[in-house]
């Protein structure tokens, strides 16, 4: 299985007819991820007009929440939920927080405020493809560490160990698995020892 998602969080800002808008992008594994998140909003504004969200907190795009907190109903919540789901992102939570400026946008404005400001704020996040992959380390002797770095060219290396042996700890999807051993028993014919680790979920780069 494999779900898109961003990685850490962004954070972008705009002024719209007086009103400071900022708005937030989070991984959130579940929801209790992302009740804190909001929970820390709130306590880092705490004299916001408004702190209006949308999020996916699954992988499988079921558990979908959303609020409008004090703006009229459908303008805020929605549109911004509106925005995660139609880049089919999951495990994705955004916040919109608003200062009002003391224009009124009225429900067509604030629509395209929160809508735009949360879709400003996933095209500046760092999206990647949420694959199942095995931690993979790879041991080899310090005379085979530069032919380990080519062989790892490419590849997603989390760690690396310098003991014994030089150990490099790899993402492999898990449908690549039998591959990456096959293609590592080939390369260095022996020369090297792999022992799977952790089978989870990892963000590789799209493309």
């Amino acid at each position: 299985m494999e779900y898109d998602s961003v990685v850490g969080e962004t954070k972008t800002e705009k002024t719209i007819e007086k009103s400071r808008f900022l708005a937030y992008a989070v991984h959130a594994e579940s929801e209790e991820e992302a009740r804190a998140f909001l929970a820390r909003l709130r306590a880092e504004h705490p004299l916001a007009t408004h702190i209006c969200y949308g999020y996916v907190s699954d992988k499988l795009g079921n558990g979908q929440r959303f609020s409008d907190d004090g703006e009229p109903q459908g303008t805020a919540g929605m549109p911004i939920l509106g925005v995660v789901k139609a880049k089919n992102l999951r495990e994705t939570a955004v916040a919109v927080v608003r200062y009002f400026g003391g224009v009124k946008l009225g429900a067509g404005g604030l629509t395209r405020a929160y809508a735009g400001c949360a879709a400003e704020c996933l095209a500046a996040a760092d999206v990647r493809t949420y694959s199942s992959c095995r931690e993979v380390v790879l041991t080899v002797g310090y005379g085979e560490v530069g032919a380990a770095l080519r062989f790892l060219e490419g590849e997603e290396v989390l760690h690396k160990n310098y003991g014994e042996g030089a150990e490099f700890t790899v993402a492999v999807r898990e449908k690549d698995e039998e591959a990456f051993a096959a293609r590592a028993a080939d390369f260095f014919n022996g020369r090297a020892k792999l022992s799977a680790g952790e089978l989870r979920y990892y963000p590789f780069p799209k493309g």
